[in-house]
């Protein structure tokens, strides 16, 4: 037995949104049935560094596996390195062999997208006009891409505080740069912004719109008003990982969103042991990253490179076959 090896361009090359809107889709239908294992994830803070590791394990099925990531704000400028870089280890659970290694940069940047448009296909309008990217980083590629595949055509407005970003962005999609307040009136709003200032206020919002809150990932961090919570059915993709650094963290903290406040997770909603919100209810999806979206994804790139022959073997563990 060998492990199989996975380069981040090979990974991207097999990794197709549509396939990653699949994996993720059933690995949150997974969750709300209960049928997952997956422990709370463990942060390594790097102060000195301005960064912080993450190590996200999971089981599903045959499948178990971890995540090791990092999140490394000054990455770029300082040392010319992604902010976030990670690797996945993919096991089978009956054996523990390490059936592939794999890039987990590309992995976790196509699953998070992947994650929004699954929120956005149960919780948002069928038919959006408009979809707003605010935060023009390497995330908004793969949360316009994902949208693209599960609504197909719409305008998409872009803000970023970067213009140059902003506008790098719509030429690359074929967007428009627009004012915050008129990104935030669209009728899907994808924030994935680094914020722990809230820049969002429920006035902007427009009745029925649906919120893609991706940004907050670690204790501290927020990007909506806690006016915008308190308008809104507010979704989330696990309860501990969301009171701990998710959206709700900061809210909780400070009395303004209480446990009680959350409509349920997206998992029980794609499960369908929570109904589909009405059109003219306001949502928010509070997505923190789950576990359980990395191994799914990993598991399907994982046999689309067996079946289409991808990949470097190697001995890993030395069994000399």
């Amino acid at each position: 037995m060998k492990t199989l090896v996975l380069t981040r361009s090979e990974v991207e090359r097999l990794a197709e949104m549509e396939l990653a809107i699949a994996a993720v889709e059933s690995a949150f239908a997974a969750f709300g049935r209960g049928e997952a294992t997956m422990p709370a994830k463990v942060y390594l803070p790097i102060e000195d560094h301005d960064g912080d590791f993450r190590a996200m394990p999971a089981r599903l099925g045959a499948s178990a596996g971890i995540k090791w990531v990092n999140v490394h704000k000054h990455n770029r400028e300082r040392h010319g390195l992604p902010t976030v870089m990670g690797v996945y280890v993919l096991n089978d659970p009956a054996n523990a062999f390490p059936l592939a290694v794999m890039d987990g940069t590309s992995l976790t940047a196509l699953r998070t997208g992947a994650a929004a448009g699954v929120a956005s296909k149960h919780l948002a309008s069928a038919a959006p006009g408009s979809i707003a990217f605010i935060g023009c980083g390497v995330q908004a590629r793969t949360l316009h891409a994902a949208h693209r595949v599960v609504f197909g055509d719409f305008e998409s407005l872009v803000h970023d505080r970067n213009a140059e970003a902003a506008s790098q962005f719509a030429s690359e999609i074929g967007g428009r740069v627009v004012s915050l307040e008129t990104a935030a009136a669209a009728d899907i709003v994808c924030t994935a912004t680094p914020a722990r200032v809230p820049f969002l206020e429920s006035g902007w919002i427009t009745p029925g719109a649906h919120i893609n809150a991706m940004g907050a990932d670690a204790p501290g961090k927020q990007e909506l008003a806690p006016g915008v919570l308190r308008a809104a059915d507010v979704y989330i993709d696990d309860i501990h990982q969301a009171e701990g650094s998710g959206e709700i963290n900061v809210p909780l903290a400070c009395g303004d969103f209480a446990i009680d406040d959350i409509a349920g997770t997206l998992g029980e909603v794609v499960a369908g042991l929570l109904p589909r919100p009405a059109a003219t209810v306001t949502t928010v999806f509070d997505s923190t990253g789950l576990a359980i979206q990395d191994l799914a994804l990993a598991r399907s790139i994982y046999d689309a490179a067996r079946a289409r022959g991808l990949g470097i073997e190697i001995d890993l563990v030395g069994l000399g076959e």
